[in-house]
């Protein structure tokens, strides 16, 4: 049993060389500390701070992960005190107001969510936290890619599969939570991708292989049986990293457009590629990239490996290199015939085959983000003084948390009601009923984190310029939101699409 001190024992420890302080508490001997902390030693030697009990100043200047980093600090507790605040552990739930989706709490029911997405979500939540939320921050700041022992564990549990969502690939798999993969649906999916939002490092989540979400189903889908099954098992077993090459500096939302040429070799049994692609998730370190390619009479879809002639470069973007954006270059590069993904000259039909499936899972990722935002608000705003009481007395601020409230509640209930609809339909039915209605939930969603990120940063202050310390993650959300609305179909593109659709189903209606 650790030692347990009043606080009267501590205060007699309150000078340089000799200082203890409490927190929550804990009794923290920081003598052979003060000069290592990073504010500088005369923070520790305060009046308020040394020989004190200072909880409440520290959660004013620091996140709760400090105290996990200085545990080795401790030399006991105080005698008696019972804490009044609450320590997450690995795969809990969130006990803050609207810091979960209404389906994760029991008081209220869900018609779309069954005790087994809750069990999935469980190990889900687990993983997450035991696994990748402690090194995103680190790979986020270095900009170094998914390690490869990560992505075995990613393996492991299947989760590259079941990233994609539900089919033939996870049949006679069990998955966490007891799921067997037939049972898999996209309320399963919608897990992974709220999860992986959490990590609060835009950049470290799309490193988290999501090239592979977007450049691996032409693949699965289009591939002669042979180059999907050796493939499948690379990218699967997390061996190999693929990506999806479509944008060019000519051609982003206007697929149409593509410049990078695939020409036949009169034999027949080759392509040689020319061209470039730009802003290429995953590109810097991809070994295949699904590439959309300008052919003889349209446009084709070819699977090329990074081989001679493939050269990629690193494209300095706002969030963190550990995402891998590329401008990649294809100089003569030669490509088997067999690598075609669909046939020759019908590339369109490849390249758009996926887009509802790649918006909706935006759409997870970008209302979850919101939410995790208004968490860190919530907390922020309870846990912060200002003139003498917590920041959360002041209507204004009351205000600006009411309307992340409900803009993260209304797209979240969006969101669910598309889902359940998916779940219902086949991927032509999604193709013809989804796509505008997805188009839509993407702008709108994207739209609700730009009203959020602006709250949000009004609400944290200065700490949300900083990309360490308390204001971390809003830092990270408020300079990188701005993805959502341009990848995978930029807003004004999805909104007009939305309506487009709908006015296909239009009567002669009138006034």
């Amino acid at each position: 049993m650790p030692p347990t001190f009043t606080l009267e024992e501590v205060a007699k420890h309150n000078k340089s060389g000799d200082l203890w302080v409490v927190v929550d508490g804990d009794v923290y001997d920081l003598s052979t500390f003060e000069d290592m902390h990073p504010g500088g030693g005369v923070v520790l030697r305060d009046l308020d701070v040394a020989g004190k009990d200072c909880t409440e100043v520290f959660y004013q200047l620091h996140r709760q992960s400090v105290l996990n980093k200085y545990k080795r600090l401790i030399i006991g507790h105080i005698g008696g005190y019972k804490s009044t605040i609450v320590h997450p552990v690995p795969g809990s739930l969130s006990k803050v107001p609207y810091a979960e989706p209404s389906w994760l709490t029991s008081s209220h029911p869900s018609p779309y969510f069954n005790d087994g997405h809750k069990k999935f979500h469980a190990e889900m939540r687990k993983f997450f936290d035991e696994e990748i939320i402690p090194t995103a921050a680190e790979a986020e700041e270095s900009g170094k890619r998914i390690t490869d022992e990560l992505m075995q564990k990613m393996a492991s549990i299947h989760m590259h599969r079941m990233r994609l969502g539900p089919g033939p690939h996870l049949h006679g798999l069990s998955l966490p939570g007891g799921i067997p993969g037939e049972a898999f649906d996209y309320f399963h999916e919608m897990i992974l991708h709220s999860e992986t939002a959490r990590t609060g490092t835009r950049g470290y989540a799309d490193g988290l292989v999501s090239g592979m979400l977007i450049g691996l189903p032409p693949v699965l889908n289009f591939a002669q049986p042979s180059l999907k099954a050796r493939l499948a098992d690379e990218i699967f077993t997390g061996k190999k990293f693929i990506c999806l090459a479509i944008s060019e500096a000519f051609a982003g939302s206007d697929v149409a457009g593509l410049r990078c040429t695939a020409t036949k070799t009169p034999d027949g049994k080759h392509f040689i590629v020319n061209g470039t692609k730009k802003w290429i998730t995953n590109g810097t370190f991809a070994d295949y990239f699904s590439t959309g390619v300008r052919t003889s009479a349209g446009l084709s879809m070819l699977l090329i490996p990074r081989g001679d002639g493939v050269e990629t470069r690193p494209i300095k973007t706002s969030y963190s290199p550990t995402a891998g954006t590329a401008y990649v270059v294809f100089d003569n590069v030669k490509v088997p015939a067999e690598n075609l993904l669909g046939q020759e000259n019908k590339g369109l039909q490849v390249i758009l085959s996926n887009f509802n499936h790649e918006r909706w899972m935006m759409c997870c990722g970008a209302i979850r983000g919101g939410r995790a935002a208004l968490e860190e608000c919530l907390k922020w705003a309870s846990q912060r003084k200002v003139f003498g009481k917590p920041l959360i007395e002041q209507a204004v601020i009351r205000n600006k948390l009411a309307q992340m409230i409900s803009l993260c509640e209304a797209h979240q209930a969006w969101l669910e009601q598309i889902t359940h609809q998916m779940t219902r339909m086949s991927y032509k039915e999604q193709a013809t009923h989804l796509a505008g209605p997805i188009g839509l939930l993407k702008a709108s969603a994207t739209r609700m984190n730009h009203k959020i990120a602006d709250h949000a940063v009004q609400i944290m202050g200065g700490r949300s310029l900083t990309k360490t310390g308390m204001g971390s993650f809003i830092e990270n959300f408020a300079r990188t939101h701005k993805y959502d609305a341009i990848l995978g179909g930029a807003e004004e593109v999805l909104m007009d699409l939305g309506v487009r659709q709908a006015m296909k189903m239009m009567p002669r209606a009138m006034m």
